[in-house]
């Protein structure tokens, strides 16, 4: 079946969950319904909604159909098994995002650079220390660092819009999967001067590592996010094979 006709009614549904078009602990339109309001098979039907399970947005009930448990979180809530930009996590929250472009530039991979972020000695990189808010509240800094050549054009305005944005509109880029290393780890200055961190109060902070791959099999982004403490939750559905 086409993969896009698949995404496309999954990313329908969502929305229509998050946005309450369907009400929470409701069932959702029944499966012939929704073969003949998106123009599909029976299979992508079921595919779409096998990832809303999966994602832990519906419950399917054995002769009853499927029902929406989808409940906004209180805290900033992100993924573990989709990869999200922050733009599209803000938006699932009911949040207001913007972004600020600390510092942009441009550098070569030496040995130092190459085991912390996995590209080899020599790569061209852009590094990027973006500070994200939420409703107004800075709550991320992102160190990001890119590889060039799969990222090639990348500017600073683009930076403080939607860099997945960019590459996979403009740059045509797949972006297929992200490997995640959740650590605790002491604040640093920076991390105290921009999050209005105390450092009485708070002396470790939530830091997220990824590792990035297109469909080419080519790692092209590292980053390292760094969280409030007291804003940060990572979500999961787990299911119990």
């Amino acid at each position: 079946m086409p993969k896009s006709k698949y995404e496309t009614i999954y990313k329908d549904l969502k929305r229509k969950i998050e946005s309450h078009e369907f009400a929470y602990q409701k069932l959702l339109p029944s499966e012939n319904i929704l073969i003949q309001t998106y123009g599909c098979s029976r299979n992508t039907v079921r595919r779409a909604i096998s990832r809303l399970v999966t994602d832990g947005y519906v419950q399917t009930l054995q002769g009853k159909g499927v029902r929406n448990i989808y409940l906004p979180t209180q805290q900033t809530a992100f993924t573990l098994g989709e990869i999200e930009n922050f733009r599209e996590s803000a938006i699932r929250n009911g949040q207001i995002p913007s972004t600020k472009v600390l510092l942009f530039m441009e550098l070569t991979a030496d040995e130092s650079l190459s085991r912390k972020t996995g590209f080899s000695v020599g790569s061209e990189i852009y590094y990027i220390q973006r500070l994200h808010f939420l409703d107004g509240i800075p709550l991320i800094i992102n160190h990001n660092y890119f590889l060039k050549s799969s990222s090639y054009g990348l500017t600073k305005e683009i930076a403080e819009d939607s860099i997945y944005h960019y590459l996979e509109q403009t740059l045509h880029m797949t972006i297929v999967n992200s490997r995640r290393i959740m650590t605790v780890e002491k604040i640093t200055e920076i991390d105290e001067k921009y999050l209005s961190l105390n450092s009485e109060e708070y002396n470790c902070m939530a830091v997220i590592s990824s590792y990035t791959y297109n469909s080419d099999g080519i790692m092209f982004e590292f980053t390292q996010s760094r969280h409030r403490p007291d804003s940060f939750r990572f979500q999961d559905n787990a299911v119990r094979k």
